[in-house]
């Protein structure tokens, strides 16, 4: 019994043995592609970063010096100044083609869409602020809302109402939430489906009852009942 024993673990020991030299065998045989790839992966790397490093931070630094003007004249509501420049400073327009990677071309498309739907031109505005990607709290439920608003513009009740519960349920917040929801409310009235803008109306009683909009709201429901 003993010496089977042993036998079977020499059987074992000599299996293993195979298996370790199989593998040295097969990292030898392709230790050429294995090589290249590592190489591949480390110049790829060391690349994003020279990238990052020598082209795209000053392009980011640039392009913050030229918004700064745009946002100023979009902050006094001067919003072709801010989409085209003034002939010194870029305007955003210039400023999503000359610096394409950069965060300021991304917040540029934001500045964008909205001076657009100021300006009336509602489907450049949809455009604009469709493509422009934030995870800010506050300012990418504005975005959406802004898309609403546009499409209610555009007399497209039903996209709009879509954008406005879109940017409700963004952001829970007590000042963007109730917004919405009653500009969808007031939309879906329109549209005589008065169940579900009452359903809009009492979640902002319910949920909001601190905010602007719910100090009007039961005016709202006693018309939408």
């Amino acid at each position: 019994m003993v010496s089977k024993k042993k036998g079977h673990g020499d059987e074992n020991l000599e299996a293993v043995e195979q298996a370790l030299s199989r593998t040295e065998k097969a990292i030898e045989e392709n230790q050429k592609p294995l090589t290249i790839i590592v190489l591949v992966v480390i110049v790829v790397i060391a690349g994003f970063l020279g990238v990052k490093k020598f082209i795209v931070s000053p392009k980011e630094n640039e392009a913050q010096a030229q918004i700064f003007m745009a946002e100023s004249y979009f902050e006094k509501d001067s919003f072709n100044l801010a989409l085209n420049g003034d002939g010194n400073y870029l305007g955003v327009l210039d400023i999503i083609d000359n610096y394409k990677m950069t965060k300021t071309a991304k917040l540029a498309r934001y500045y964008a869409g909205i001076s657009y739907m100021h300006l009336g031109q509602y489907e450049e505005a949809i455009e604009y602020l469709k493509s422009f990607k934030s995870k800010d709290k506050m300012v990418k439920p504005v975005s959406i809302g802004a898309i609403g608003d546009s499409y209610a513009e555009l007399d497209d009740f039903d996209k709009a109402v879509e954008y406005y519960l879109k940017a409700a349920n963004l952001s829970d917040n007590t000042f963007l939430t109730p917004l919405y929801l009653q500009k969808a409310g007031e939309l879906l009235e329109l549209q005589n489906k008065k169940s579900e803008a009452l359903s809009h109306y009492e979640r902002i009683k319910k949920d909001y009852p601190e905010s602007n909009e719910a100090r009007q709201i039961d005016k709202y429901i006693a018309r939408a009942q």
